[in-house]
């Protein structure tokens, strides 16, 4: 089942909310509805508190969407594609495909994020002049409550740690100061690792004084960055270890080949429990006609593989794009990541090569830095 339903596209990126979004949509709605706005504006009906808190609201988190829109405008300039954008609990996050080929690219991505947000609190700061001027009162408390939500959020995204846009930024700067992305990423990381955990201690410190909600909230933004940072460092000392290695050092044709007409019980039986198989080249004749890997195979119920054919089950080789044999390891590794595939055929001017894993990838660059070599 899929985490995020699609709303729609904005420049043909599509735009998804994660079912945690329907959390946070409800409480920002139910506070502002029931706390801010009457706590500050008395008087108003309570479909009118209702009116004001539910518009805040989407405009809120239209604010947020317009945040990562910017980001994904930018790193298409750049040539970096944008595979979505989605929305969730802790705000939004736009998925770019793979890392900015220069320390500018990485800058412009990251500084567009926050420019958006003080352009947008400018804006809402109009609107509370606006309301003001003309003595309408929910018109004023709609700017001055997104007006300043988002210049917190240009501020706080600023803050220099990964993977906050500022930590981008600072990412960006040392790379282009030591021409090491790695190096980079890990001193981004790090810092952003320490943030993450001020803002536990001082989510706690709150809660044990009584504000439990405020709290929570800083807790949970904490882990969220730490977890956030953690993988940023994991990716750094990835893409280090397989630095210099191609898809054709990780062509392998240790899958076993299998006829497509053969059932799962059979391929189970014969090839995963005797010899511990966990990926096939499903063939036809001398024809290679896709791919299959146990986690397919475990996917059909127990009671149908023995009617079950190798053929139903495959990935068609023809739906899979094939792997330059001189493309970078780490590139591969991105682009199995970015589209769900654990295995890719590697051809070379036409020719098959065999199939690199993602697996293989991991555990290779996991053995490199055990070693330290």
């Amino acid at each position: 089942m899929k985490s995020s339903l699609q709303i729609g596209k904005i420049l043909g990126i599509p735009i998804g909310i994660h079912y945690t979004w329907f959390i946070i949509f409800t409480l920002v709605t139910l506070s502002l509805t029931t706390g801010y706005f009457p706590s500050r504006y008395e008087g108003w009906s309570q479909v009118g508190y209702l009116s004001i808190g539910l518009l805040t609201s989407l405009l809120f988190f239209a604010s947020v969407l317009i945040h990562e829109v910017a980001h994904s405008v930018v790193a298409r300039f750049c040539g970096v594609p944008v595979q979505s954008i989605t929305l969730f609990v802790f705000g939004g996050v736009a998925h770019i495909v793979r890392e900015p080929p220069r320390p500018l690219a990485e800058f412009l991505i990251a500084i567009a994020g926050p420019i958006s947000s003080l352009l947008l609190a400018v804006g809402f700061g109009g609107l509370w002049l606006t309301g003001q001027m003309l003595d309408w009162v929910p018109l004023a408390a709609l700017g001055l409550y997104l007006g300043g939500i988002n210049l917190s959020l240009a501020l706080f995204n600023m803050i220099p740690g990964f993977p906050l846009d500022g930590g981008r930024v600072f990412r960006s700067l040392v790379w282009a100061w030591t021409g090491n992305m790695n190096r980079a990423t890990r001193w981004a990381a790090t810092i952003g690792r320490g943030i993450a955990i001020l803002l536990i201690v001082a989510g706690g410190v709150l809660f044990l004084r009584g504000n439990w909600s405020s709290g929570l909230w800083l807790v949970f933004i904490g882990w969220f960055l730490d977890n956030a940072a953690g993988q940023s460092a994991q990716q750094a000392w990835v893409r280090e270890a397989l630095e210099g290695y191609t898809a054709r050092d990780f062509a392998s044709s240790a899958c076993q080949a299998v006829d497509s007409n053969t059932p799962l019980d059979w391929v189970v039986r014969d090839y995963v429990l005797s010899q511990g198989q966990n990926c096939f080249i499903v063939t036809e004749g001398e024809q290679t006609q896709g791919l299959t890997t146990l986690s397919q195979i475990r996917q059909v119920p127990r009671q149908r593989w023995g009617w079950t054919p190798m053929r139903q089950i495959m990935t068609p080789l023809s739906t899979l794009k094939p792997v330059r044999a001189s493309e970078s390891a780490y590139s591969v590794l991105e682009r199995m990541m970015a589209e769900g595939q654990s295995l890719l055929p590697v051809v070379d001017d036409g020719r098959f090569l065999g199939l690199v894993r993602q697996d293989s990838l991991l555990r290779f660059a996991q053995t490199r830095s055990t070693l330290g070599i």
